[in-house]
């Protein structure tokens, strides 16, 4: 949560570059002098310094590098949210409290922190020390994940808070939703924004997915689909899995993809450069896409809930596991069940990124067929009256489901930016080239001089 008394130009920036790959001059124009005239970071209050970072730092950075890199006036606001937000950096611990204050005289403490937003900061800072040559940006991100990389996993997965002073991870689920979501993405990512030179990264990726096929990945018996999971009470006798899934977990099928072929298109590579390994990422890649993709079109909207529950036997008891009585099933027959509180549909980006990933990678006309069914039912039902905005929507169970009066950044940022992408010259920005950190802002591949 950002509490100012001034605004930081928080929306403005997070869709800047929506409009400049979309050709809207005009209007980046305009968003860009606004925050060049009207917007300072060095000012008193908090804010959040994952949703900071990844928004703000993360657009700036990215309108500028596909400005051009040279727009000086971006460049210096970035560097200006950098030494502020660098602040909150100076703990002895190296792990960082969750909301930072923009001046140096206020350190925020907190013990716990969440595991995905302490690592999810890596990608913006290093390339604003590669831009500034302020070399202290990577050091400070860097050290956070030294600390990160060196603690015991549960068979490589993470529990979804950090504790701060015994630099432990702490908690009592293992999940792929918010708190730990992006802490598998920057992985791989970060590997990747350095040109694959940083080896450690790809490893603890590598070993990750690994530990995310054996716990979390299920089949779910009619539709014959597959989920991903939670792990509950890991650390006990007996941890118990849960078969839900969140939406945000729709980012795991890009991911993998991403990493079968580190951006490349299958098509410019030999079937030999995908070890057994890679191939298994990419079957499960395209099943959890197609899981991602019923829980739109399974639904009257055609929309995806924010929560859904699957059909699922315990395969070492072969006991199937008991429907909630508030559970509803969005298809009859069908595998897919939603409670009456997750009927919800927030606009999110993940399974639309994933679908963009998707068709980069393999060309397969599907991934392009089911983006553009979810698009006709975000017009159809998210688009309000003036046609001019859009809407969350409160319960994509029925038609026609009742706006929610709201509109999350992340829905120009992410979601319609990804759509524009998928429709898009697959060269506009390239995978092989580019990294899209967790706010969806792409980022180039870069080296460190030496």
């Amino acid at each position: 949560m950002n509490m100012m008394q001034q605004g930081i130009g928080y929306f403005v920036a997070d869709v800047l570059d929506t409009l400049w790959l979309a050709g809207l001059q005009k209007e980046y124009a305009e968003a860009r002098q606004f925050l060049v005239d009207h917007v300072t970071y060095n000012q008193t209050g908090s804010v959040s310094l994952f949703e900071t970072t990844i928004c703000v730092l993360g657009g700036l950075l990215s309108a500028f590098h596909l400005s051009g890199e040279s727009d000086t006036q971006l460049l210096h606001l970035a560097d200006e949210l950098g030494m502020c937000l660098a602040y909150s950096f100076e703990m002895d611990s190296g792990i960082l409290p969750e909301t930072a204050s923009l001046q140096h005289q206020k350190h925020v403490y907190a013990y716990q922190s969440s595991t995905a937003e302490i690592s999810t900061l890596q990608l913006e800072f290093h390339y604003l020390a590669k831009l500034t040559g302020k070399h202290r940006y990577h050091k400070y991100v860097d050290k956070i994940m030294d600390v990160v990389l060196k603690v015991p996993k549960w068979d490589s997965l993470v529990l979804i808070y950090f504790n701060t002073i015994t630099q432990w991870f702490t908690g009592d689920t293992i999940w792929l939703r918010s708190h730990g979501d992006s802490y598998y993405k920057y992985l791989l990512k970060q590997w990747l924004q350095t040109s694959q030179t940083e080896p450690q990264f790809c490893k603890e990726y590598d070993t990750a997915m690994e530990g995310i096929k054996k716990y979390l990945a299920a089949v779910i018996p009619n539709q014959n689909q597959t989920f991903i999971g939670e792990l509950l009470s890991p650390n006990s006798a007996n941890p118990e899995f849960s078969p839900k899934m969140n939406h945000l977990v729709c980012f795991l099928s890009g991911n993998l993809a991403l990493g079968t072929t580190q951006g490349c298109s299958l098509a410019e590579m030999s079937p030999l450069e995908l070890s057994a390994s890679n191939r298994e990422d990419l079957v499960l890649a395209h099943e959890l896409a197609e899981t991602c993709v019923h829980m739109y079109f399974d639904t009257a909207s055609g929309l995806a809930p924010e929560i859904a529950y699957f059909r699922w036997t315990n395969p070492a008891t072969g006991v199937e596991k008991p429907f909630d009585v508030n559970t509803q099933l969005v298809k009859p027959n069908g595998d897919i069940l939603v409670h009456a509180s997750d009927c919800h549909n927030l606009l999110h980006p993940e399974t639309i990124g994933s679908l963009f990933i998707l068709w980069c990678i393999t060309g397969e006309a599907k991934w392009h067929d089911y983006g553009w069914q979810i698009f006709e039912a975000f017009e159809q039902w998210a688009r309000l009256p003036d046609g001019h905005r859009y809407s969350n929507l409160l319960d994509v169970t029925v038609v026609p489901p009742q706006h929610a009066d709201k509109m999350e950044t992340f829905f120009v940022s992410e979601t319609l930016k990804y759509l524009y992408l998928l429709f898009s010259d697959s060269s506009t920005v390239l995978l092989s080239c580019y990294v899209f950190n967790t706010e969806a802002h792409p980022l180039p591949h870069f080296t460190w001089n030496k």
